[in-house]
Parts: C-alpha cells; structure tokens; sequence
C-alpha cells in the first residue's frame, strides 16, 4: 500500500520553483530522481528535496493541469512548520519570483522590497521610458 501523497498546485514554471525552493533554504534536486518513503518506497518526480526531519519531497509534472503537483509521504512530515504552511511560504516564494522575473523582461528594475511583519511582501518596481 502506497503511503505517498498528491497535493494539486498552481507552480507551473520550473525555474521559479527552483528558485522558491532556494530561496527558503532547500537545495533541490533538478534530475529525475525518486523520492523516497515509507519502508522504502518510491515514486519519481522531475524535482525533489531531501528534507532535514522528514521524508523526501518531490515536484512531479502533471501534463493535464499544466502545473507540478507535490508528492510525498506525508505521514513521515516532521519539519518545523505544517505541511500547508510549507506550500503556503513555496507559493508566495514562486509567486514573488515569477512576478519579479516578468517585470525584469518587460525592463522593470526593483526599486523598492518590503518584508512586512504580516509576511506579506511588496515590491515597487520602475522603468523609464525615453
């Protein structure tokens, strides 16, 4: 019996969440790998991350949704924070990223970064136009 679950996201670009990954401490693996569980298990994904309590965690491409879903055994979870508060703080990490990388493309530069005390984080980008 598996004990691996799948959590739907809305990640869908690989580098941004790489880089959310990073960004929160955590060195991903960027090869196929498999991600380990319960007793020995495995199930393949395109990213995983070797958790520091946990069990491994993995970010596998779901082709009908268009976006990775997260796999892991989540009975073995034993990090600091829930689970859902891990996606939580990846979602925003990825969101933050893939807003920034856009406005780099459009010619936008940072021209102002706040970390709030709620978590919440603004950024105020500039461009001039001639």
């Amino acid at each position: 019996m598996s004990h691996f679950s799948t959590v739907k996201t809305q990640l869908r670009k690989r580098e941004q969440l790489l880089q959310a990954l990073h960004d929160l401490g955590h060195l991903p693996n960027e090869q196929d790998s498999l991600v380990r569980g319960y007793r020995g298990q495995t199930i393949k994904a395109e990213v995983s991350v070797k958790m520091a309590k946990s069990g491994d965690l993995g970010f596998r491409w779901n082709a009908s949704t268009e976006s990775y879903e997260l796999v892991a055994d989540l009975d073995l979870w034993k990090e600091s924070v829930p689970i859902e508060r891990f996606l939580a703080q990846l979602t925003q990490r990825y969101a933050f990223n893939t807003v920034l990388s856009a406005s780099i493309q459009e010619g936008f530069e940072v021209a102002e970064q706040k970390n709030n005390l709620d978590g919440s984080i603004e950024l105020v980008v500039t461009r001039w136009d001639s």
